[in-house]
């Protein structure tokens, strides 16, 4: 049984579909109508003048005659434009006829009249699940989530657009690629696509407002599908399309409509461009449908069909005008009453026609929605089918699946959407864990395991949707990594680089909003990623001898983890560093090793394309890649001056007494070019600079001298803390500057030095903001009475009377403007620690800092030294105090009769690893010069010991400091060997070099 309402009639018809058959579908165009019933038959009546009716005739029919052309094909879906029918088989094969002269047929021409169902081939080898047409032109949603249009596009109404003209032949709607669809809906001259998130995409024709869009700058005609951002928030759920209107049903059963209103079909009496929300319902709505010049709907709560505004269903004429009438918005066109023991279950529209169908009523609380038929999607139930089919019918149906779903980034993305909570903000709308688990469950079997690889080698991951304008399309890029076969080794040159180089070619819009998905992964997932590039990198690298695409391809994976790492805020820095870089490359060489044909060799690489990639090296290697840009700087500077060629160091002469004097005097002549040469030092009258251990002596002592509390270049907030720059400094500015450059000496020189600032240095030098637990590291009382004052509840704080005035470094200063008259209280507490860090760290000391800063960088390359961490840049300069003894034990070398197995040696090791730290820093003053190893040598740096001759047991050892030599006399007892070491702990100083 089912209802329908014929132009000028103003009661619905009670009809039979006949003896054991129901209605399915109904669609109406201009003038006929399509009736699809139980035994996938397909009926037309109405005007036959274009030859919409499919029958062989030209006449109009007013009762409903099987369509003889169809009649051996099981039909699931019609749909009917103005003049013209469409109809989908239930294999998705696709057949139109009626008017063809805008290409709305799809068949290739463009031809008046076709009389007679013809299949349109283009979409021969494509499943077809929705259908739906405007006036002049269509729309098809395959089962792997492409949509097609194809008609007049004189209007942008295909979506393909501004330089398409009309289309005999279906068209992909490119822009709406990669976006997951729920349905697709054709009006007069506009379209709609709504995605399974709830998105809404329109385009086509805005004349009167129907795409919900409004501004000055909104143009007319939308020739691309447009995110539709009033709709956004409104959770729709279904969308139909009228002449010149819209209306969209939300979740929660409520109607809105927006655009012309020419025939009454809004409720509103005029046009509006903004949705409208429909007022005066009395329950909840499950259904809605727009004809051409009319809204109908179906309020499920209380059983009725209404029409909502003053719609023009009962006219014949479409721009006929009503005059308003009075409580005529919402009009009940069928009523609980008409339903005895049956309901509602589906409402058509279409231009002058309303069908309803019925079913027994099921006494269902349930919502009773329109199901539309949708994309393919991975499930548990398709899982486990694909996991035990065995060869024949069910492994064919299972590799069809499987291809579609892994051929198309839409129903990856279907498969794995999870419901958006309300207000939640930076969602990830798919499901990633349950994705991973799904994956390595499918992966599990072999055969899926390679037809999965091939679908995304051939078909996916070429056709990632970089380039969309809409965000939606991003997730398929949060989705991908987490598929184990995008880890798999044998996948990292193929699927890995495609997948980065699609990022690499991402529009900045997409690419921004992706950057947001990142930063809210969870770290597991942004973990997963991460490691797939960097083996990524690792196996472009090795993968023969270097061609000009291998580095190209490498620059395209060092940008993609560049943003990636950009992104992040939830992974320790140490995540993203190669470690298999520092045994990869050679940088005094400059040559990298590579693996060819199963042999190992070296080739020439410029190593200077990771120059603004330094994060991915861990810091002994950023150190060696600042030491080869140092030393190709140098080279190419005594190319272009080949005078200079002779002058390869950095001498500097002073005398033990007047060290810093001597020093600064001729850090104030010395030539830029001279401070990027390396260093030499001569104590005037002791020891000829052969070598580093005397620059490492001159350096522990200069900076040992220029650091100490009286001599008063530096402030100290309490005893044992460490140092900063004072408020008012008893020395010139100049002394700053010298002393930034002599802190970037040892840095270039791979020295380290006594410099006890925190870590708040660092971070100022790398254009970081210093923070209150840099204050607590600076000055640990200070620190902790600043947090107290933020930990304080409301009303405490007053009873502290504090007020924006401070006392730092012998020195009362206002942090604001009368400062001393403005209490500390609730709401403003938070400034006034912001603005007591911000003064010590800053604003006090700001001219003096300048200057060190300045002079620092006068000798270091701020390309480089700006990679590295402030942690990182803290431990290039002073060195470790935490050493793994054993393992410079087991780095040593033994000559001169000596091994590791020698009873002197083994007498050594024992009462070495017997001293107390600070002792053993002491020896490592007299072995090296320097109380501390660089961070470069911690993993190679130990002792030469030489048994030297002419040495007796009486004699103490001696040190050469440039090559670490020990020169050790072969004691007999533990008792000697323990004085022995004493002796050279306490005289480290003015050593031989």
């Amino acid at each position: 049984m089912y209802f329908r309402w014929a132009a000028g009639s103003q009661q619905p018809r009670h009809l039979e579909a006949g003896t054991g058959l129901k209605l399915l579908q109904a669609a109406s165009g201009e003038r006929h109508s399509l009736l699809l019933f139980s035994d996938h038959r397909v009926y037309s009546c109405g005007d036959n003048s274009w030859g919409q009716l499919g029958q062989r005739r030209q006449q109009r029919t007013k009762r409903p005659e099987l369509i003889q052309a169809l009649n051996t094909l099981p039909i699931d879906l019609v749909s009917c434009g103005k003049e013209h029918s469409v109809a989908v088989c239930h294999k998705g094969k696709v057949f139109a006829w009626g008017a063809g002269s805008e290409g709305q047929l799809g068949t290739g021409e463009f031809k008046e009249i076709s009389f007679m169902p013809t299949k349109i081939n283009a979409l021969n080898d494509i499943k077809i699940i929705q259908v739906s047409c405007g006036h002049y032109h269509s729309l098809a949603l395959s089962e792997d989530g492409h949509v097609f249009s194809w008609g007049s596009n004189s209007q942008g109404q295909l979506g393909l657009g501004k330089n398409f003209c009309s289309q005999a032949i279906p068209q992909k709607v490119k822009s709406l690629e990669g976006i997951p669809l729920a349905q697709v809906a054709a009006g007069g001259t506009h379209s709609f696509a709504l995605s399974l998130t709830g998105t809404s995409f329109g385009w086509g024709s805005n004349r009167s407002g129907q795409l919900a869009l409004s501004g000055n700058t909104i143009k007319e005609q939308i020739y691309k599908p447009h995110s539709i951002g009033a709709l956004k928030n409104l959770s729709v759920v279904y969308i139909s399309c009228g002449y010149e209107h819209t209306a969209v049903l939300t979740e929660d059963g409520q109607v809105f409509t927006f655009g012309g209103n020419s025939s009454g079909k809004l409720q509103h009496r005029s046009g509006r461009s903004s949705p409208q929300l429909i007022k005066g319902i009395d329950g909840c709505v499950s259904q809605i449908e727009c004809g051409s010049y009319h809204t109908i709907a179906y309020i499920c709560t209380t059983g009725q069909v209404v029409s909502l505004g003053r719609g023009s269903s009962h006219s014949n004429n479409p721009t006929h005008q009503e005059a308003p009438a009075e409580n005529s918005d919402i009009t009940c066109l069928l009523s609980a009453e008409d339903l005895v023991d049956i309901e509602v279950k589906d409402i058509f529209a279409g231009a002058h026609a309303n069908f309803v169908t019925t079913r027994q009523n099921t006494r269902s609380i349930s919502v009773s929605r329109k199901i539309l038929p949708e994309m393919i999607r991975i499930n548990q139930s398709l899982v486990k089918k694909w996991r035990t089919a065995d060869k024949g019918k069910e492994r064919k149906d299972a590799k069809r699946e499987i291809s579609l779903i892994f051929s198309s980034s839409a129903c990856l993305m279907a498969s794995f959407l999870k419901k958006r909570d309300t207000g939640e903000n930076n969602f990830i709308d798919v499901d990633l864990k349950l994705a991973r688990d799904v994956f390595k469950n499918l992966t599990a079997e072999k055969w899926i395991s390679s037809l999965i690889t091939t679908c995304l080698e051939a078909n996916l991951l070429g056709g990632l949707p970089y380039s969309s304008p809409h965000q939606e399309a991003l997730l398929i890029f949060l989705l991908l990594p987490e598929c184990s076969i995008m880890q798999d080794p044998k996948n990292w040159k193929t699927l890995a680089f495609e997948f980065a180089k699609a990022i690499h070619k991402m529009n900045p819009q997409l690419l921004s909003c992706l950057r947001k998905r990142w930063a809210s992964l969870e770290v597991s997932s942004l973990n997963i990623l991460v490691q797939m590039l960097k083996k990524t990198i690792v196996s472009q690298l090795c993968d023969g001898v270097p061609t000009m695409q291998h580095v190209s391809n490498i620059k395209v994976l060092l940008e993609v983890i560049k943003k990636v790492h950009k992104a992040n805020c939830q992974l320790p820095e140490t995540a993203f560093i190669i470690n298999e870089l520092s045994d990869i490359f050679n940088f005094n060489t400059g040559e990298i090793k590579i693996l060819n044909n199963n042999l190992l060799s070296t080739q020439p690489f410029d190593i200077f394309i990771f120059r603004d990639f330094l994060f991915i090296f861990d810091l002994p290697s950023k150190i060696k890649f600042m030491q080869h840009d140092s030393s190709v700087k140098l080279w190419s500077e005594a190319m272009a001056s080949p005078e200079m060629m002779g002058f390869q160091f950095f001498t500097l002469k002073v005398r033990r007494s007047h060290l810093v004097e001597d020093t600064l005097r001729q850090l104030r002549i010395a030539e830029d070019s001279d401070l990027r040469k390396p260093l030499t030092v001569e104590f005037i009258k002791e020891i000829r600079p052969e070598g580093g251990g005397v620059s490492s002596e001159f350096f522990h002592c200069i900076f040992e001298e220029m650091t100490d509390a009286k001599y008063e270049m530096f402030m100290y907030p309490e005893d044992g803390s460490s140092m900063w720059f004072p408020v008012n400094p008893k020395f010139e500015k100049r002394n700053y500057f010298l002393f930034g450059i002599l802190c970037g000496l040892a840095l270039h020189n791979l020295k380290v030095i006594n410099l006890p600032f925190p870590l708040a240095l660092y971070k100022k030098l790398l254009n970081q903001k210093p923070s209150l637990e840099d204050l607590k590291e600076l000055s640990l009382p200070l620190g902790k009475n600043l947090q107290e004052v933020l930990n304080c509840e409301a009303g405490d704080i007053e009873e502290l009377q504090m007020y924006f005035s401070i006392y730092w470094d012998q020195k009362d200063v206002d942090l604001i403007p009368n400062g001393i008259s403005v209490p500390v209280n609730e709401a403003n507490k938070r400034d006034y620690v912001s603005k007591y860090v911000d003064y010590i760290f800053n604003i006090s000391i700001r001219t003096i800092y300048e200057e060190f800063h300045r002079g620092f960088y006068k000798v270091c390359n701020w390309d480089i030294i700006r990679h590295f961490q402030p942690e990182e840049l803290m431990s290039a300069i002073i060195g470790n105090a935490n050493c793994d003894w054993k393992q410079f034990e087991n780095n040593s070398k033994y000559q001169n009769g000596y091994d590791k197995s020698h009873r002197t040696i083994l007498l050594f090791w024992k009462a070495f690893h017997e001293l107390t730290l600070d002792e053993k820093r002491k020896f490592l003053l007299f072995l090296t010069g320097c109380d501390k190893l660089h961070v470069k040598g911690l993993q190679n740096e130990g002792i030469v010991f030489r048994c030297p001759e002419g040495f007796s047991e009486k004699d103490n050892p001696r040190s050469l400091t440039c090559h670490r030599i020990l020169d050790l006399p072969k004691y007999s007892s533990m008792r000697r060997m323990k004085e022995a070491l004493q002796v050279a702990i306490n005289n480290n100083k003015r050593f031989v070099s």
